[in-house]
């Protein structure tokens, strides 16, 4: 059935069902009615079930089609390991609950339609069943293979898949036990029945060097190789800026440049320069010129569009362009002429921005300065370092100057910063985890994070008021709910935040934040506070972005690994060599919320693939740490137990059964765990010294007990 014959029959039934005369029928009964013969029936179930996915219509238990609310709705259905689930339904506050005996052979991430009782009164969560499943969600599942005499099955390495999946005789393609596999599903099965598969790649065996890291790769869809027509497009692009492509630019490679990056980055998109003359700080952002190798809808525009980020995982950097674009010719290699797209700001002693150019520009970068290196020039003062860099070291002291003017400007608005580590992990040659601990941001890093906010901040506000299709980078307003939540939380450490007529400013969140520092709850309150936000997304309207109390904002300083910078910057270029008008305007109207849409759920699907690999990793190196004891602190308090955080970043449970000196009860009002017996309390930010029991590479858990040293102090 083609697009246009589905809509046209689509439309047919929804007149019919919306007829007032219309009485609700079964599938047979529609058949008669519109003359359609059995052999074309599976053609008018179709166009039912996607009637049904979108809404538009509803099934009674009985089988019969009418309108949306005679008993059933459709939904995403959300599974957990121990089998229950819940459905995600448009429109309404709260998911629907699905007991395990009610879930009708759904699995994770499934379409589903559900009846439901949507109003249970008592202030209990509604509770449904599934009725069918509309659109399956896991063609291959990725997992671990056990093999019986005759069969075998696969263990899912997503947890929220509770069913394993049935792989006949014949069908493993010589797989034995402890191979981690990818198996394409050819029976759902149902509420009696396994799914069932036959296994289409060894991804090798669980033991094996990187097949960790290969199934999270395979599990989420990530791109591994480039099209042979991208790279086929890679290999015409010269490895040196050609003067043609100079001609009429902005020519920068008078003033002193630098790029300031990580010991380990090869991609290097933005460069930084900096003068000050009369109290006033002129201060250049110079970011790649992608797009002038990247062109719109060439191979490679289409598959950085559908890779939307680059993902950086433990172990390798999956890129969003090839490595010869991304380290070679957009990467602003020191001593080497580049083409920019460039921000340049006049900025006054209170950080106010006075004037700014947005200019295609050639630059030459005439230092390659790493993090740790401009950190021991403006904080440490070392002097064997400054010597090095001594025709440097002014800019640099400028740029501490004038990075504090903005941070405190910012700060005063009421921009909230979440300065809580980022974990780092430390792998061997064979992709073993060596050390995990903090990523530590330094004066260096902070400096680029306010050029660079700074940069997107004036770009966003330039075309905001121009009036031409762009793509922001928003951040909605939390909900007042969580905020709630989180006001409940945080008084239990005697902190308090305002609400100014229900609504929380970003400035009550930051004070928050700065009452809490340097305090042992610290990160604990970040974390908490992080959570009852929402999450920020690519947008075609400016609605302002509440995290950093900005306005207006995007992202204009990553061509080399976010599309939505690669997007905006054909749009800058267009528009400052022609100006946007009639139907260019039309064709960026027309493709940016796709765009935007693509992009923030290719986010999503990074970062959730980079938590994965870290809390694997972190599960594998305190594997080799069992029976040892560390100090930590409660990061979460539930009814099943306490998650407690080492300094490391590395988060563990002890169950509460392991709580053995009394029986402990959950007290939901205060969050915290008390013994019915001793009325000893454990609570939110609590110190706390642990022995490590256990971990699970295939859940990703870690599992501690209260170490004895603490019940004998």
């Amino acid at each position: 059935m083609t697009e246009e014959q589905l809509t046209q029959r689509k439309a047919m039934l929804l007149q019919l069902i919306n007829d007032p005369a219309y009485a609700p029928m079964k599938l047979k009964e529609l058949a008669i009615l519109f003359d359609i013969p059995k052999d074309q029936r599976e053609d008018l179930k179709e166009v039912l079930d996607t009637l049904l996915a979108e809404g538009k219509i509803g099934i009674s238990q009985k089988g019969k089609y009418g309108k949306p609310d005679i008993g059933s709705i459709a939904g995403v259905f959300s599974g957990h390991s121990k089998g229950f689930g819940f459905v995600a339904v448009e429109g309404l506050d709260q998911d629907i609950f699905i007991p395990e005996d009610k879930t009708g052979g759904a699995l994770h991430g499934d379409t589903v339609l559900i009846s439901a009782e949507l109003k249970p009164g008592n202030g209990k969560r509604a509770e449904g069943h599934v009725i069918k499943v509309l659109v399956h969600a896991n063609e291959q599942i990725i997992g671990f293979y056990q093999k019986n005499k005759s069969f075998g099955f696969v263990i899912p390495d997503n947890q929220k898949i509770s069913k394993d999946v049935f792989i006949p005789q014949g069908k493993d393609m010589g797989a034995v036990t402890g191979h981690k596999v990818v198996v394409r599903v050819t029976d759902f099965g149902g509420p009696e029945r396994k799914p069932e598969g036959m296994i289409t790649e060894i991804i090798g065996h669980v033991n094996d060097p990187g097949t960790d890291i290969l199934s999270i790769v395979r599990a989420y869809g990530l791109p591994e190789e480039f099209p042979d027509s991208v790279m086929k497009q890679v290999e015409a692009v010269t490895d040196e800026v050609n003067g043609k492509d100079m001609q009429g630019r902005l020519d920068l490679r008078n003033l002193q440049t630098v790029t300031i990056d990580g010991e380990d980055a090869k991609d290097l998109d933005d460069a930084i320069t900096l003068s000050k003359k009369d109290g006033v700080y002129t201060l250049g952002v110079h970011i790649a010129d992608v797009t002038n190798y990247v062109t719109e809808n060439s191979p490679l525009d289409e598959e950085a569009l559908r890779r939307g980020t680059s993902v950086y995982l433990v172990d390798r950097v999956i890129p969003m362009l090839p490595h010869k674009l991304s380290n070679g010719i957009c990467s602003l290699n020191q001593g080497e002429d580049r083409l920019a797209l460039s921000c340049i700001m006049d900025i006054d002693e209170n950080g106010n921005v006075m004037g700014h150019r947005i200019a295609e520009t050639v630059i030459n970068v005439d230092r390659r300065m790493t993090y740790t290196a401009v950190n021991a020039i403006i904080t440490d003062r070392d002097e064997a370092v400054m010597k090095e860099y001594e025709a440097f070291v002014s800019m640099f002291d400028q740029m501490k100057e004038l990075a504090d003017i903005l941070r405190e400007k910012r700060k005063k608005r009421g921009s909230i910063d979440f300065d809580f580590p980022e974990t780092k992990v430390i792998l061997d040659e064979r992709g073993k985890p060596l050390e995990i601990k903090p990523y530590e941001r330094n004066a260096a890093t902070k400096i680029i994070e306010d050029f660079m906010l700074m940069a997107n901040e004036t770009v966003a506000e330039d075309y905001f008021w121009q009036e031409i299709p762009f793509l922001y980078r928003t951040h909605d307003n939390p909900d007042p709910e969580k905020m709630k939540s989180l006001a409940t939380l945080i008084n239990n450490f005697g902190y308090s935040i305002r609400f100014h007529n229900g609504e929380v400013y970003p400035k009550e969140v930051q004070k928050l934040l700065a009452n809490a520092e340097d305090t042992p709850e610290e990160a604990l309150i970040s974390r908490l506070a992080l959570r009852s936000m929402k999450q920020a997304k690519y947008t075609v309207s400016n609605t302002g972005h509440f995290g950093l109390a900005a306005k207006y904002y995007t992202h204009f300083t990553s061509p080399i690994r976010r599309y939505p910078d690669l997007q905006i910057h054909r749009i800058i270029k267009e528009n400052l060599r022609s100006g946007l008008a009639g139907k260019r305007i039309s064709h960026y109207d027309k493709i940016l919320q796709q765009v935007a849409v693509q992009s923030s759920a290719m986010e999503r699907r990074a970062d959730e693939a980079e938590r994965e690999t870290i809390k694997l990793k972190k599960c594998e190196y305190m594997s080799k740490h069992i029976g040892e004891e560390f100090d930590g602190v409660i990061s979460g308090v539930t009814n099943w137990g306490l998650y407690v955080e080492l300094s490391n970043t590395v988060e563990g449970l002890i169950h509460v059964n392991q709580l053995q000196d009394d029986y402990y009860h959950f007290d939901e009002e205060h969050y915290e765990l008390v013994g019915e017996m001793t009325r000893k309390t454990f609570k939110l930010g609590q110190p706390i010294r642990v022995m490590v029991l256990g971990t699970d590479k295939l859940l990703r858990t870690i599992d501690f007990i209260p170490a004895k040293s603490l019940e004998e102090e």
